[in-house]
């Protein structure tokens, strides 16, 4: 369940984008202090609920990885009034649908419904937030379903462990060091009574947005939360200090030899956390780079040099550090070096030279029409409100993102690239098929 999303972008004039309407909503907290955020839209009958606990993969002990994404998996195991798996089974038969993902920084749940079951939804999340069936059995079963999820999706993918080798690279001893799918040893080690504290200690009101998005009306919804969620008692827990993050710490270079029909190349630039004034201009940087086929880095590598099959660059943020991510997937006999190279030259052109106005255009246009297009959903909404809170402790951001990528200039986003894409603040990995037995990571 967890994942990596990435948005999928397409054009829409900025000028559309700046009449989209505000999004309304009411928030306050609860005693125990959980924070709500309701939105009203009574488009369609529908209704979103999404809980985001502010926990993931940093806030792991060392030894310990993967409890936060084995936690995911255990909230569907039953709680006190609910059975095993029975979440599932009460929200399909009403209609609904629901998921939950984890990351490096917070684990949500969420369900989409007919909003006549907002109170079946409310009380199974409350449920689970307070009495969730921690037993050795759930523990055991839960840890052999994610320790299959890591060998189909990490282990025996082809370039499965890209980002688990640049991670683990580029932030050694370093908050982010290992992914929130966590090691093989450590899931093999980890005992009931470590996941019994990192429940108590994380999955409380206080550590958590619940945000209710859709056909709702203000005063129901908000005595429908007092009524499952006001009596909840908070953990009140003090957070790890988290290591900070080094950049320009010299480049890393390394060869990968696995199961991979073509040679590929990974390279990841250690960038800041969400709430750095750089992390938008390094967003539209991937874009300029990457975004279409009209973009620097396609151009060049994929219709003039013929040198790759595929390419493409993102950011990787997190909220305390992240990575700008180029990748790019070889032929058969592509030289990765002189691939290599020729990404750093198109890279340095942007530090020496110029944006133009119509590539400056173009990806503001294009950020602008996905971040408008996922507002479209309850649940879309209902995510942003979340997002907002947990990282900023300011949902009113919703209203004023657009803003900031909409005065970006071409001069800050090359200004980002001279900071950040520099050759001492990156790792490098090299891929290739493993010739005769020879593999390694």
């Amino acid at each position: 369940m967890y994942k990596i999303s990435i948005l999928v972008l397409t054009f829409l004039t900025i000028s559309s984008v700046k009449t989209q309407p505000k999004i309304e909503f009411r928030e306050y907290d609860l005693d125990n202090g959980l924070h709500v955020a309701l939105h009203q839209d009574n488009t369609n009958p529908i209704v979103s609920v999404d809980i985001w606990y502010h926990v993931g993969a940093k806030d792991e002990d060392p030894g310990k990885t993967g409890f936060a994404h084995l936690f995911e998996h255990m909230m569907f195991q039953g709680s006190k009034d609910v059975g095993k798996t029975e979440h599932f089974t009460y929200i399909q038969k009403a209609g609904g649908t629901l998921n939950g993902t984890t990351n490096q920084d917070r684990t949500n749940y969420f369900e989409t419904l007919p909003s006549n079951q907002l109170e079946l939804a409310l009380w199974l999340e409350s449920d689970r937030m307070s009495y969730l069936n921690v037993t050795q059995e759930n523990f055991d079963n839960q840890r052999e379903v994610v320790k299959e999820e890591k060998r189909q999706r990490y282990d025996n993918a082809p370039y499965g462990s890209r980002w688990e080798n640049l991670y683990k690279r580029a932030f050694k001893g370093q908050t982010y060091e290992w992914l929130p799918i966590g090691s093989m040893e450590d899931l093999n080690a980890a005992d009931l009574s470590y996941a019994q504290e990192f429940y108590r200690k994380y999955y409380s009101p206080d550590n958590a947005v619940l945000v209710i998005s859709g056909d709702i009306n203000y005063d129901s919804s908000k005595a429908l939360v007092a009524k499952y969620f006001g009596g909840l008692k908070p953990a009140r827990t003090i957070k790890n200090n988290y290591t900070p993050i080094q950049y320009n710490e010299g480049e890393q270079v390394d060869s990968i030899y696995e199961n991979v029909q073509l040679p590929a190349i990974f390279i990841g630039y250690k960038i800041p956390g969400i709430s750095s004034d750089d992390i938008h201009s390094l967003d539209l940087l991937s874009s300029v780079l990457s975004d279409g086929r009209s973009s620097r880095l396609y151009k060049r590598i994929i219709y003039d040099e013929k040198l790759a099959k595929s390419i493409g660059s993102f950011i990787w943020d997190n909220e305390l550090g992240g990575l700008f991510i180029v990748s790019s997937t070889g032929l058969k006999n592509t030289d990765l070096h002189k691939l290599e190279n020729e990404i750093d030259e198109e890279i340095d052109k942007i530090k020496s030279g110029t944006i133009s106005e119509n590539e400056l255009e173009k990806v503001k246009n294009s950020y602008e029409s996905g971040f408008t297009n996922s507002m479209q959903t309850t649940m879309g909404k209902a995510e942003q409100l979340a997002y907002y809170w947990t990282y900023f402790k300011n949902t009113g951001m919703i209203n004023t993102h657009l803003d900031i990528y909409t005065a970006i200039t071409g001069d800050q986003i090359k200004e980002s690239a001279k900071k950040y894409l520099k050759p001492d603040n990156r790792v490098v990995l090299y891929y290739y098929p493993k010739v005769n037995g020879k593999s390694n990571n």
